[in-house]
């Protein structure tokens, strides 16, 4: 797969996962989590996947996530790292919780899964 691609396909399920229908989706979010998978969030915080979904199902108010700067990685065949950076955009437009993630997918025989995630607190980027 050339870069270009992976990178266009990873960023493309990573934005998936920020979608308020998506986040609802208990299968959808199952089918785009490992079932080994793992993040430590912006707050430290070390979630596992069914914990992550219980969390995601039971989200109240959608949050606009605004992303960019995309870099995929092969780390080996099958395994890619996909780091960018991201922020909630609010009601009047300006961005809060600026975040630096990345994010370890793997090719689980017919698709990319997202293995591990991370959030990393960052300044104000843009």
């Amino acid at each position: 797969m050339s870069a270009d691609t992976l990178v266009r396909t990873l960023s493309q399920l990573e934005a998936e996962l920020h979608l308020p229908e998506t986040r609802r989706s208990a299968s959808r979010v199952k089918a785009l989590l490992h079932a080994d998978f793992e993040e430590v969030g912006r707050s430290g915080r070390h979630w596992r996947r069914e914990a992550i979904i219980e969390m995601l199902l039971g989200e109240s108010t959608p949050v606009e996530v605004v992303a960019d700067n995309y870099v995929a990685s092969e780390l080996q065949a099958g395994v890619a790292l996909l780091t960018y950076r991201a922020a909630h955009r609010q009601t009047d437009g300006s961005l809060i919780r600026h975040t630096l993630r990345s994010s370890i997918w793997v090719w689980a025989g017919d698709v990319w899964q997202m293995r591990y995630h991370q959030a990393t607190a960052a300044a104000q980027t843009w």
